[in-house]
């Protein structure tokens, strides 16, 4: 495999601008937490447990979308443009909407993994949008894996120096972004 041809160079920006706009929903939603305080402790866990769930929702949506693409054939590619455009006006919207959720304690196990899965979610549903295109696997998962982690650092980290605007327009981006992603798959 050639990483210089612009093939693969391509592909390496796509997954980059995908994991970024995944990793928005981490960043805003760690500069809320981070705004009440965190421990170092926490920091490291909470990003270490949306980390791992920004490569495992990717993953087994790439599975099924990849199953779905054999039995569908050449519509998976509209289908999985169907799919990352319905996700991306849906984050629009939600942003748009800005309902307040309730808060979910970090420090329990269960809201660990309630944080993680929350903000790892719409992963899965890319995952199938990419699992019916031939593209590299490995790739992805780590690149949604460590971009999610480190935009939740520094999510984390910044929470208590920035105010909540990043927040209210951090998933508008990324579904902005998802949006156009979908759009392109389409035409």
């Amino acid at each position: 495999m050639d990483w210089t041809s612009p093939l693969m160079v391509g592909q390496f920006i796509a997954i980059l601008i995908m994991a970024i706009a995944l990793g928005l929903d981490a960043l805003s939603l760690g500069i809320g937490i981070g705004m009440r305080g965190i421990r170092k402790l926490d920091i490291i866990k909470l990003s270490f447990v949306i980390a791992l769930f920004h490569m495992i929702m990717p993953l087994m949506g790439m599975f099924m979308g990849s199953y779905v693409s054999s039995l569908m054939g050449g519509i998976a590619t509209k289908v999985g443009g169907a799919l990352l455009l319905l996700l991306g006006i849906h984050m629009v919207y939600s942003s748009i909407k800005g309902e307040e959720s309730r808060s979910i304690d970090h420090r329990t196990l269960g809201g660990l993994i309630l944080f993680a899965l929350s903000v790892s979610i719409d992963s899965f549903s890319v995952g199938v949008s990419l699992g019916m295109f031939a593209g590299d696997m490995a790739l992805t998962v780590i690149m949604f894996g460590t971009v999610g982690g480190i935009m939740s650092i520094i999510g984390l980290l910044l929470g208590s120096k920035m105010g909540r605007w990043i927040g209210e327009y951090g998933e508008a981006m990324g579904g902005i972004i998802l949006l156009a992603f979908g759009v392109h798959f389409l035409l």
